[in-house]
């Protein structure tokens, strides 16, 4: 692994090493990242059962070549600066330079959550090779195409604000707040975390408030 550049500092000291899975659970939803990876909870549905196979060719190590590309399959990735681990699915080297590929189940679609989460394996590229890594790919399954992700600033900051957002959160001894919205269809977990039952609500919020007030003189 290459060392760090000079001056760059560790963005996690002595936190412990965030997950680079976890950033796609946290830009989800911050509740489900928190039910996976601080109480442990998973469910399957059809939805990750689908990803699971996905993912059985892709999570084989190896290595290929395909017309003068190496290939690297299931390759492990560290960020020693944002304190970062995990493994990439599939990495191309052209020449030198490293190309994430991430494989996500579904169709060809722009989601800020895989591209978070593959911003942080070419970080984590970067630092173990030396090479910048301007772009990579999610490669769709259901549609058998590629959407190539550029790695540009915005989205690199967005990336070190997810990654302090959710050492914090993985810090916390308690859930965050349900969301009770449109991704709780598609989310395994909903039976854990019972969104309808334990988000805020402001009626509930005005009647515990007005408990504590003292009666008005008539």
């Amino acid at each position: 692994m290459a060392p760090p550049k000079p001056g760059a500092e560790n963005l996690w000291q002595d936190h412990e090493l965030v997950p680079l899975s976890a950033l796609e659970h946290f830009s989800y939803c911050p509740r489900q990242a928190a039910l996976i990876h601080v109480e442990a909870v998973w469910e399957e549905n059809v939805f990750t059962l689908r990803g699971r196979f996905v993912h059985e060719t892709a999570d084989l190590p190896g290595e290929e070549r395909h017309d003068g590309v190496r290939v690297e399959r299931a390759l492990p990735l560290f960020s020693r600066r944002l304190g970062l681990v995990g493994k990439a699915d599939i990495v191309e080297f052209h020449g030198d330079i490293p190309y994430p590929v991430d494989y996500k189940h579904g169709p060809r679609r722009r989601r800020e959550h895989d591209d978070l989460q593959l911003c942080g394996q070419a970080v984590c590229l970067e630092e173990m090779t030396g090479v910048p890594v301007r772009r990579g790919a999610i490669y769709h399954a259901s549609s058998k195409r590629r959407r190539e992700v550029e790695f540009d600033a915005p989205l690199r900051r967005r990336l070190e604000e997810a990654v302090v957002a959710l050492r914090r959160l993985l810090g916390q001894d308690r859930l965050p707040p349900a969301v009770a919205d449109a991704r709780c269809r598609h989310c395994s977990l909903a039976a854990a975390c019972l969104p309808e039952a334990t988000r805020p609500s402001p009626r509930l919020a005005r009647y515990l408030a007005g408990l504590w007030l003292p009666p008005e003189e008539p």
